[in-house]
């Protein structure tokens, strides 16, 4: 089926002659089953499946429309000549191109502002949703980047230092919340992950040393030495070092325990809200997928301004 559902294509198939588009059932059903042979001529993949036409109604003096139906795929429509000479199979329904430019201005409009109000309120959940989580820049800015992450991941290091520049030139106007999202096929993610959320849990500033470090890092950290040098890199942080990492080692306490849950809620988060990788923003709700650049993110929070005027 990769040739007859193939995106953006139009794509035209001689199916041979038939009868004109005023039909008896019979004709009708005559000629579908013309139509369903040739197809499989053309496409020989699907010759052994179970292939369909729905109703087919005329939209044009010539030409007439329908679907192509097979279990479990969804309905390929097509136009077809009512003497059957072109079918052409087609990549979506038809759209309305018959709108003025004023028209389209008001569309454009009334879509734009379902987005920002989508948008808003997205952000706003997020906000109550990851209350407590770390915060760098000033915390009652009122436009906040909330960033799913995985601190072994190379597009997140990337980002991290685009974010940075953000915060730079935003300093009142943005600030991040980090929320963790580690990767499975990143060994030691989730071990950092667990063991920031219990710097995070002493002092806001632990944390983002800790974050700061698994990235300017990344190449030399692994899963046998995580653990060490977060405690080297955490000697002068001030935290009390010896529940730090009963927390972040010790699986049986209740702490370790804690903080894994909370990675885990913080997954699973991102998974509510179409995270499917890493980096992923929202700006006050927008959503800003992956590794993107300054100009993109300056877009969001302009357009945050905009919305909260």
């Amino acid at each position: 089926m990769t040739r007859l559902l193939a995106l953006a294509l139009l794509v035209s198939a001689l199916v041979g002659c038939g009868p004109a588009s005023s039909q008896t059932a019979d004709s009708s059903e005559e000629r579908k089953a013309q139509i369903v042979a040739n197809l499989k001529h053309e496409f020989p993949q699907i010759a052994d499946l179970d292939v369909a036409i729905d109703t087919l109604t005329s939209v044009s003096e010539g030409m007439d429309e329908g679907s192509i139906l097979i279990a479990g795929q969804a309905p390929q429509p097509f136009l077809i000549s009512s003497d059957n000479s072109k079918m052409y199979l087609l990549a979506s329904d038809a759209i309305d191109a018959s709108r003025s430019t004023e028209e389209l201005a008001a569309a454009r409009s009334e879509a734009d502002a379902a987005a920002a109000t989508e948008a808003r309120e997205r952000g706003e959940a997020l906000d109550a949703a990851t209350t407590g989580l770390p915060v760098r820049g000033n915390a009652d800015a009122p436009i906040t980047i909330v960033e799913f992450s995985d601190f072994e991941c190379p597009y997140c290091r990337m980002a991290s230092s685009t974010v940075k520049t953000v915060l730079e030139q935003y300093p009142d106007e943005v600030n991040l919340v980090y929320a963790h999202f580690p990767l499975d096929n990143h060994p030691w993610a989730r071990p950092a992950a667990i063991a920031a959320t219990c710097a995070a849990q002493q002092s806001n500033g632990a944390f983002w040393t800790l974050h700061d470090l698994y990235f300017d890092q990344q190449s030399t950290i692994e899963t046998t030495n995580v653990i060490s040098v977060s405690r080297a890199a955490l000697a002068q942080s001030g935290i009390d070092l010896t529940a730090w990492e009963d927390c972040a080692t010790n699986e049986a306490s209740a702490e370790y325990q804690g903080a894994a849950a909370a990675v885990e809620t913080q997954m699973a988060l991102g998974d509510e809200y179409g995270v499917r990788g890493t980096p992923a923003f929202f700006v006050n709700g927008q959503f800003v997928n992956g590794n993107q650049p300054l100009t993109t993110f300056v877009k969001a929070i302009e357009a945050a301004r905009a919305a909260a005027e």
